[in-house]
């Protein structure tokens, strides 16, 4: 398209200063009668190129314009180039547009704003997968990805627990990473719903389009359903005691939202122990987790969950006491 390419000429042109038509037609692969065209269209647009003439000339962009193309300021700038391309947009295959974008972005920027893009490449790199994270693998999400976006409905086929493959036929509204891993936000029979991307076995785009609720809010839905999910996941309480040397690392061990608790928990106890009430998803979770801090956490309920701890607890001293590993 035209516009893309006066768009290019003017990008070129503040990238790299003083070219001539023959560069320009071989960077943009047009004839050179039609980059004189565009140059004279720029022209009448009010954008200041000029040429110069003789064997060094070319055509050139007044040195100020290139400011008044963005009007970013420093700080935009550095928050800008803090862009890297993330994990997931590769994932989508539009990791190149990200590139392509930010140097397209670049090209348009004053050289006082430019000498910054390297200093801040080596401040800052944003990482946003989580330790020991591997990757999720989810070969359908390209298909995915297309259907979102062309409001296609797809067919889908996952296996639910200790059940056979099902096909649903759904309508993407749209795709989610957390953490590096994707879902896709759905509708089936009128209900919203949301789905890890790679628990799919398969996905085939369907003829069928539809018709995308004027109200839907993607980030809305999201967080609204991320709540919700993570209730189901906090629905098995046990109250324990944890012991001083712990409690700063609790955090680190149940997240940070322990913090709150901890600041509203009763005074210590006569050895420096404390008394908190700890969510996990299920009981083996909470046994998993509280075996895991060894001797710092006391069970005190339920009396299902202290007699289970105590019971693994004792297989695994019996595992390891030296009689037992001298009959092994």
């Amino acid at each position: 398209m035209r516009a893309d390419r006066l768009l290019s000429i003017l990008l070129l042109l503040q990238a790299r200063g003083r070219m001539t038509a023959h560069a320009l037609a071989r960077e943009l692969e047009v004839s050179e009668r039609t980059i004189y065209r565009d140059i004279d269209a720029l022209g009448a647009a009010g954008v200041p190129v000029y040429a110069v003439a003789g064997p060094a000339g070319g055509y050139a962009l007044v040195d100020s314009y290139r400011t008044y193309l963005t009007g970013l300021t420093a700080g935009e700038v550095r928050a800008l180039m803090m862009l890297s391309v993330p994990a997931p947009l590769a994932d989508l295959g539009v990791s190149q547009e990200l590139r392509t974008a930010l140097l397209k972005l670049s090209a348009a920027l004053p050289d006082t704003r430019r000498r910054d893009q390297e200093r801040v490449r080596q401040c800052y790199h944003l990482d946003s997968t989580w330790w020991r994270q591997g990757q999720e693998r989810a070969p359908h999400l390209q298909t995915v990805h297309q259907a979102v976006w062309q409001n296609r409905k797809i067919r889908v086929v996952y296996r639910l627990p200790f059940a056979t493959a099902i096909e649903r036929l759904i309508d993407p509204y749209g795709l989610v990473a957390k953490a590096g891993v994707w879902y896709l936000v759905f509708a089936r029979n009128g209900a919203l719903h949301a789905h890890r991307v790679s628990d799919y076995l398969d996905v085939r785009l369907a003829d069928e389009p539809f018709e995308r609720p004027a109200g839907f809010d993607l980030a809305a839905f999201w967080e609204e359903w991320c709540a919700g999910y993570e209730t189901l996941l906090s629905d098995f309480t046990a109250t324990v005691r944890v012991a001083p040397t712990l409690v700063p690392q609790l955090p680190w061990y149940l997240g940070r939202a322990i913090d709150d608790q901890i600041a509203r928990a009763g005074p210590p106890d006569a050895a420096g122990w404390i008394r908190l009430e700890l969510s996990f998803e299920s009981f083996e979770a909470a046994r998993e987790r509280i075996l895991g801090l060894g001797c710092a956490v006391e069970v005190l309920e339920p009396l299902a969950l202290r007699c289970s701890v105590r019971d693994y607890a004792q297989q695994i001293v019996a595992l390891y006491h030296p009689a037992a590993r001298d009959s092994a």
